[in-house]
């Protein structure tokens, strides 16, 4: 049985190191280009499979080469793709620029991602799994897709709105919230959903329904907040060099140990030890970790 199930945008990421993020007008050499597969739902269930877990996908490919290679790339990951569509057109693309401090800028184009609908087929294999982990398209469709998933399914959700979902405000997010199992935000997430610092806006978020809240603080580690208690739980160290996937990461590992009964706090540190792995390596797979991590 397929324990966890990913919901979300299908990427190729054109990844350009750079000194620095230019400014308007500017000319800046690029360092080095790499190319990997991303999404951030899908970046996610790849590192859950890695880390043993029985994971699926729903989402579409463009019927281009790259489309070829992340279906590929996640059928050898251990995926089960069965819920990834086919659509003719382009396949998502995001211009990822990274400075020498490991910081990032993003640009996307959604491509065949705005295609994405929820086929009677797609139904079923989200209701059979435990889990259902959420993150965002750039496709108003998409967004209305994803909370119609939850009026006919009762399996237990995990969202990561990310920036473009935070953007849209809490009133646009509040269905979604109000169902949620586990939110995952980082520190500028939610305070531009909320409107308030993280713990406050934590608080905001389990008032409206969400039964845990998880903040990635960066080095500071993570934060976590239920109905009736919060922790903090501290970093790892890293030698950063691209924070790209860092957050996606962080989900794989607390949901890992979610999956497998562990306490919040242990779940925290998991996900804070992945989130480390992840950053030491340029792209937001190439590090993630395997099994023996758990």
């Amino acid at each position: 049985m397929v324990e966890i199930i990913g919901i979300g945008a299908l990427n190729m990421d054109r990844l350009y190191l750079v000194e620095r993020i230019a400014e308007p007008g500017e000319e800046i050499r690029v360092d080095e280009v790499s190319e990997q597969p991303g999404g951030s739902a899908a970046n996610t269930i790849v590192g859950l499979a890695r880390l043993g877990i029985q994971t699926g996908f729903i989402g579409m490919v463009g019927d281009d080469a790259d489309g070829v290679r992340l279906r590929l790339e996640m059928e050898n990951e251990g995926v089960d793709t069965q819920g990834i569509g086919i659509g003719p057109g382009r396949t998502g693309i995001a211009i990822v620029l990274v400075d020498r401090n490991g910081e990032r800028s993003m640009y996307v184009h959604s491509g065949v991602n705005d295609a994405l609908s929820m086929t009677p087929e797609n139904l079923s294999y989200a209701k059979s799994a435990k889990y259902l982990h959420l993150s965002s398209f750039a496709g108003e469709k998409q967004f209305e897709m994803q909370k119609s998933i939850l009026e006919e399914s009762e399996v237990r959700i995990s969202f990561a709105p990310g920036m473009l979902y935070a953007q849209k405000g809490i009133d646009a997010l509040h269905e979604i919230i109000s169902q949620t199992g586990i939110i995952f935000l980082n520190r500028d997430e939610i305070e531009m959903l909320t409107g308030a610092g993280y713990r406050n806006g934590a608080e905001r978020l389990s008032e409206i329904g969400a039964a845990v809240v998880v903040v990635t603080l960066g080095r500071d580690g993570c934060y976590i907040r239920t109905p009736d208690a919060e922790t903090a739980v501290p970093g790892y160290g890293a030698r950063v060099v691209d924070t790209t996937g860092a957050g996606d990461a962080f989900c794989a590992g607390f949901l890992c140990g979610h999956l497998n009964g562990r306490p919040l706090d242990e779940c925290g540190r998991l996900g804070n030890r992945v989130a480390a792995r992840c950053v030491e390596v340029v792209g937001a797979r190439a590090g993630l970790p395997g099994a023996k991590m758990r």
